[in-house]
């Protein structure tokens, strides 16, 4: 059976998500981020070197990555399920969002995120009004900017059955989640109604709810 070494509102949620929409059996290790640096537990990394999440185990395999692991379950059980033929048009563009979701996009939401607690713990209080200062003038000049940026490509690049990969849902839109979850929980889509539109669709999905259920809070819907 799969197991789903499972990190308290991490991108570990889209693992689960996946394998709901898929049907199979699998059992959830958990692990809660530590409340004071929100970083994951030392205990993931007897599980991997890395230390995060998610990780999956299956029989002797044990894979990180998000996207290594979307790509893994949907070749050895997706039979054809949530993923265009590879060698299409449709394939290519799936193949892209994959890896643009971690490559391009989540780097800036996290710089982002490292930014704005500059002016918080475990930064001494001292420097916090010079740390604010600098973590503005950054955020002000390129993160937002740069996020607005991908925000309004990828407005222009949902589908118009709401999808980022022809007329259905595939495992693309999975891997997109996260970091559109993360942008809305941080700043908001009210400027981009057909990303809004495209959370709102996801979060109605039986297996997105029932993977929610089973990972426990997510703090990123709130």
């Amino acid at each position: 059976m799969i197991t789903v070494h499972h990190l308290n509102n991490s991108r570990s949620q889209r693992v689960l998500w996946l394998l709901e929409e898929l049907e199979l059996p699998y059992q959830i290790q958990r692990y809660e981020r530590d409340p004071a640096t929100m970083l994951a537990p030392a205990a993931l990394r007897k599980v991997h070197p890395l230390g995060k999440s998610p990780v999956i185990q299956d029989g002797d395999l044990i894979l990180a990555e998000s996207g290594a692991i979307i790509d893994y379950l949907i070749e050895r059980y997706g039979q054809g399920r949530l993923a265009p033929a590879r060698d299409t048009p449709d394939g290519l563009r799936y193949n892209y969002w994959l890896h643009y979701a971690e490559g391009s996009l989540m780097p800036l939401l996290v710089m982002r995120l490292v930014f704005d607690r500059l002016s918080h713990p475990p930064v001494p209080w001292l420097l916090r009004p010079l740390a604010s200062v600098l973590a503005n003038g950054v955020k002000r000049s390129y993160l937002n900017p740069q996020i607005r940026q991908h925000l309004d490509y990828l407005e222009g690049e949902i589908g118009e059955q709401g999808w980022f990969v022809g007329d259905n849902f595939s495992a693309a839109d999975i891997q997109l989640s996260f970091p559109l979850e993360a942008a809305n929980a941080r700043s908001g889509l009210e400027h981009h109604p057909k990303l809004a539109a495209f959370l709102e669709q996801i979060h109605a999905r039986p297996a997105y709810l029932r993977a929610v259920e089973q990972g426990g809070p997510y703090e990123l819907l709130h």
